[in-house]
Parts: structure tokens; sequence; C-alpha cells
């Protein structure tokens, strides 16, 4: 199929789309992109198609607002394999615009291409940067608080519960345990359906408040805030007492045999945002974004990223990613 524009904002989109109608593209700010691959990022054994279409969209999403863009332009790719059908292509196509609609997206366009080898989605956005964002933006110093934007490792954990009962499945050692998948269903949401503030960049302007650097949690925190000290050229420290956790995080980590932590750090797809506030707007940053957690601060250079512990130890940080 070759590429079909469609405008989000128009009544029924989904039918103009397999149409083939077009519209112009828009957007010539930041871009991102994703990709992800059936057997190594996802697993459709368990894996609802429409929760894989939106969760792309707010991965995506994640590396623009990381950046303080708002969303623009999406253009969507598929490698499809025989095994799929038109009904679940279009399944994973409401995903997508679903979650480009309520992530502000005005355009998107899709092009289909055939697999040997399951189902492939790339997914690229491009978004707009505020000129008094731009003019603004501060210089890091050392003592700037960094900041999150919800619960880190859950999606992991998740992951680690499906991955469990998928296994059960397979190998019919045993049903797989409705009653598992109950207890655990918020984790299991953070990893099949994150979700992610879109607002956030707009109120961020209205506030005032200009973060110096941003960063998608995509690969666990460690990556992140090994990626800001090697941007920044300054040192970070996270204290682990500070990291928030899903409700039942440790319950499940008991369950699985995962550290918790561990899994906020070097564990993936939390989709969080993760931005560095200049220390005089600290109190008014919490304030006025009570859902994130101030879970550290910038520091000297030499310091590099550490982890530290309850007891004061400094611990290395080492990104083994996701």
């Amino acid at each position: 199929m070759a590429d079909n524009f469609f405008d989000l904002g128009k009544e029924g989109a989904i039918g103009c789309l397999f149409d083939g109608c077009s519209l112009k593209k828009g957007g010539n700010g930041p871009s991102a992109s994703v990709l992800l691959m059936e057997g190594t990022d996802f697993d459709l054994t368990y894996f609802p198609l429409k929760h894989l279409g939106y969760k792309a969209v707010v991965m995506v999403t994640a590396e623009l607002l990381s950046r303080l863009a708002s969303p623009e332009g999406l253009s969507v790719r598929l490698g499809v394999s025989s095994k799929l059908d038109f009904p679940q292509i279009q399944e994973l196509w409401t995903g997508v615009t679903t979650a480009a609609g309520e992530h502000g997206y005005k355009t998107a366009d899709l092009d289909l291409k055939p697999s040997r080898n399951g189902l492939i989605i790339s997914v690229s956005a491009t978004g707009t940067i505020n000129s008094g964002t731009l003019k603004n933006r501060p210089e890091a110093k050392s003592k700037d608080v960094i900041a999150v934007s919800g619960p880190l490792g859950a999606a992991f954990l998740g992951q680690q519960v499906l991955e469990r009962e998928n296994r059960k499945f397979s190998e019919k050692t045993d049903g797989v345990d409705q009653k598992t998948l109950d207890k655990y269903k918020m984790i299991i949401g953070d990893y099949l359906k994150p979700e992610i503030d879109a607002s956030v960049v707009s109120r961020l302007e209205e506030t005032g408040i200009v973060p110096s650097f941003g960063y998608a949690v995509s690969n666990g925190l460690s990556d992140a805030v090994k990626r800001l000290v090697r941007d920044s050229g300054l040192g970070a420290k996270v204290y682990v007492d500070r990291i928030p956790f899903e409700g039942n995080s440790f319950d499940a980590g008991k369950f699985l045999d995962i550290d918790p932590v561990s899994a906020a750090m070097n564990g993936g797809e939390d989709c969080r945002l993760l931005y560095v506030i200049p220390i005089l707007q600290a109190e008014k940053f919490r304030r006025e974004f009570p859902s994130f957690d101030i879970i550290g601060h910038l520091a000297l250079p030499d310091v590099g990223a550490v982890l530290v512990t309850p007891d004061g130890v400094e611990l290395p940080m080492r990104a083994q990613g996701w």
C-alpha cells in the first residue's frame, strides 16, 4: 500500500485511510522514531493488537515530549506477515488512531509492506517547539533536581508476569493462572498499554518552567541518567528511596524473584519522562506537577552517575539495557 494520509480531526478517518484519500503532512520540527519487532519487542500470543498500536504511538510521543515538543505528524510503517488478516490490521490501526487523537497529532500516514519475519512496526513522529522555550532554556547546574513522571520498573515486571504465564501455557505444564493476571493487572497494564500526559509541554509553558534537559525513560533509569551525565558534562545522584514504584511492584518482585530496584534501573518501556529542573524552580515544580517525583539532583562532574542507597553508599550506575 502506498502512503495514505488522513486528518485526525475528520470523522471516519479509518475508512478514509483505507480508501486511499490523502492530505498534506504537517510538522517540520523535532522528530523521533521507534521500531518494534515481533519476537523481540512483543509477543502476539498475549499482546492485543489494539494495545500494541496504542503503545507504539505512546513510545514515540514520549520521545517528543522529553524534548519539549508538541506532537504534530505521525508516520507508521508496518511489515505484515501472512498470518495477519485485514481485520487484525484494522484493529492495530485503531489503537494507533486512538492514541494519536488523544495525544494531539494532527496528521498521520500509513504504509504497508510484506514481511517474512512476523510483524514489524516502525513509527516516526514530528513535533514543534515553542520559540520561547528554546530562548529561555537554562544551562544545567549542579544541584538542579531530577524528576520523573511516574513509577518505574512496572512495565518490565508486568512483561515478566506475562512471559511466565505464556511459558506455562506453551509447555502445557499448567493452565494460565487468571488469579495471578488479575492480581498484577496494574503492572501488566503498564507494559501493555502505558499512559503519558500529552499536556505536560503546554503546562510547562504556562507555568514558565523550562527544563534544561529531558529524556524518555524507555531503556531503564540508568540509561537515561547516564545519557544526562554525558550530555550535560555534570554528575548525577539518584536516591533509591525516592524512586517511585507501582503499588504491588515489590510483591511482584518476590513472586518473580526480581529486585524491583533493578527493574527500575535496567528494565524498559516504562514510557516515563525525566526532566532536569533548575533548583530555584524546584518548589514551584512540586506544586504545579504533583504527579512527578524528584528522585535526585545534578552534581559535580567527578561524581559521575551514581545510585545512592538509604545508608549513603554511592553505587556507580551501569546501564545494562532492555
